[in-house]
């Protein structure tokens, strides 16, 4: 019997290992041609420090120099001496080339493509090796344009049990997948794509959660939603989906599928257009309070453009809170590497 063990690099690469009960995440880590940083393997010099943000272990032998007792309980744990008791994703403090590690790359076959509207496309893929890929719920991956040169990063929109991975993309004038996708694109045509990659993932839920959803920004949240009908919480999770326009909107079905199957899950809309036929016109922050947010004791994973993102945080420290944690990622449109995600605690 072997665990999972999500090792979650600074540049935002995720390799994951197989790691035995009987042995240490480091050890497995090394099985693995993956070199954590690590001086002493004895818990005495605290090199190899990491924090774990989901999964049960036995943290080992240390001293108090190497690891102190408030740093066990927010924890933070070192692979050198931990074995574990379940999956764990771990943040490992340094980056993936110190690690002698890299992106995994993949090939796959396009399986489907659907026009959801003339803003939004959503492509499934069939990837070679299926079990060779792993992700964590939010994560996105880099794929290559098929006929150019250029890569565009997209966030699953699948979840991670889900044999066929899918994407949502916004349709960009001039974008290079936007101008594949909706010109030449055919159900067989290959595609190749390096990943996962993104500090943006779904933690363990031990508290409410509030997902903010701007435009295709609604992908790593379905992603996180699909991974929560497979593993329910016991805490509410709710979603705001804001757009711009009424044709913009897409997977509204889908969200009331989950809203059925994901325990304590509720979710609305709104569009800015004045114009909308949306009950709520305006945007996402028009349907956020302070007890929206459960007074601050609620986790917070908020995906969109720029503006929307900013928006949010100016409107939440307008309220005077504080969230427990706040996890955010920034796309921008047709940039070789759109993606900057941040977190606050």
């Amino acid at each position: 019997m072997s665990f999972q063990v999500a090792l979650n690099f600074e540049d935002g690469i995720t390799r994951f290992i197989e790691c035995r009960p009987d042995e240490t995440v480091a050890e497995a880590s090394y099985k693995a041609r993956i070199n954590i940083p690590l001086d002493c393997r004895d818990g005495a010099c605290g090199t190899c420090k990491s924090l774990c943000e989901a999964g049960r272990y036995d943290g080992g032998d240390y001293i108090d120099d190497a690891l102190s007792d408030d740093e066990a309980a927010v924890g933070y744990c070192l692979p050198c001496q931990m074995t574990p008791h379940s999956n764990l994703v771990l943040r490992i403090p340094s980056s993936s080339t110190a690690a002698k590690t890299g992106a995994a790359g993949h090939s796959a076959t396009i399986a489907a493509v659907k026009h959801h509207s003339p803003t939004t496309v959503e492509f499934a893929l069939d990837v070679d090796g299926r079990d060779a890929l792993d992700f964590l719920p939010g994560q996105y991956v880099n794929i290559a344009v098929p006929g150019t040169d250029q890569t565009r990063s997209y966030s699953f929109s699948s979840g991670p049990a889900q044999r066929q991975i899918s994407f949502l993309v916004r349709i960009v004038d001039g974008g290079a997948m936007s101008g594949y996708l909706t010109e030449r694109a055919r159900v067989g045509d290959r595609m190749e794509f390096t990943g996962p990659r993104g500090s943006f993932y779904l933690r363990d839920i031990a508290r409410p959660a509030v997902l903010l959803a701007g435009g295709t920004g609604l992908a790593p949240l379905l992603s996180m939603l699909e991974d929560l009908a497979q593993n329910p919480a016991a805490q509410p999770v709710h979603l705001i989906y804001g757009v711009t326009t009424d044709q913009d909107l897409v997977h509204l079905d889908v969200l009331e599928d989950y809203a059925e199957v994901v325990p304590g899950f509720t979710f609305e809309h709104c569009v800015a257009d004045p114009a909308s036929t949306a009950r709520n016109k305006g945007f996402v922050t028009g349907l956020m309070d302070a007890g929206t947010l459960h007074e601050g004791d609620a986790d917070i994973y908020l995906c969109g453009p720029p503006a929307m993102v900013e928006a949010v945080r100016g409107h939440i420290a307008s309220l005077g809170v504080t969230p427990a944690s706040f996890h955010y990622e920034k796309f921008t449109p047709a940039v070789r590497e759109p993606r900057e995600t941040a977190e606050a605690a």
